[in-house]
């Protein structure tokens, strides 16, 4: 057990985070990789004009996610329901709730919290950790929604986990060594 497993630890300056980044790429900046967390949390910047098209959490233990925008600006949601979203908002994505977001012209960067998802396991057995390549190391849980695979290039959303390009413009996806 790691000796600062209990105490409390300031994990990443935000600031220090956006300028180590190019402000043109997008997907995830930092993630929470602490062992024995119960959260999940990530930092992720959409481009300017980049969406996360709607959708539906398909996981059978669907999460609440709590969103917090810390620069920039976009809308949350589509048509009639599209409400606008700013610097310091807080935004609430209910477990089963369609969610899709767009970036205004400036980008945005958002902090996105839920509670850790536990492993996947198969009816009865239980769940053996097999590490990926590029997440060897890093204790499990998933992503809240698919903001992690946006193309920092154009926007698109890779349909696929193990994407390491885009689709669509064959630019290279952000790294997921997190």
């Amino acid at each position: 057990m790691s000796p600062t497993r209990n105490v409390p630890q300031v994990l990443v300056q935000i600031d220090d985070c956006l300028a180590l980044v190019a402000a043109e790429r997008g997907g995830a900046l930092w993630r929470l990789a602490e062992a024995g967390r119960q959260l999940d949390a990530t930092v992720v910047r959409l481009p300017p004009g980049a969406a996360v098209e709607e959708y539906v959490e398909p996981h059978p233990s669907d999460l609440d996610v709590l969103l917090l925008v810390i620069e920039g600006t976009g809308w949350l949601g589509t048509g009639a329901s599209r409400r606008p979203m700013g610097a310091r908002s807080v935004v609430w994505l209910p477990r089963v709730a369609p969610r899709a977001l767009t970036a205004g012209p400036d980008g945005l960067v958002c902090l996105i919290v839920h509670q850790r998802r536990p492993a996947p396991t198969a009816k009865g057995l239980p769940s053996v950790p097999v590490p990926l390549p590029a997440l060897a190391g890093v204790e499990g849980g998933e992503g809240p929604c698919l903001l992690d695979r946006v193309c920092p290039a154009c926007g698109r959303v890779s349909i696929e986990s193990s994407a390491r390009y885009c689709s669509r413009c064959g630019e290279a996806l952000p790294s997921r060594a997190f």
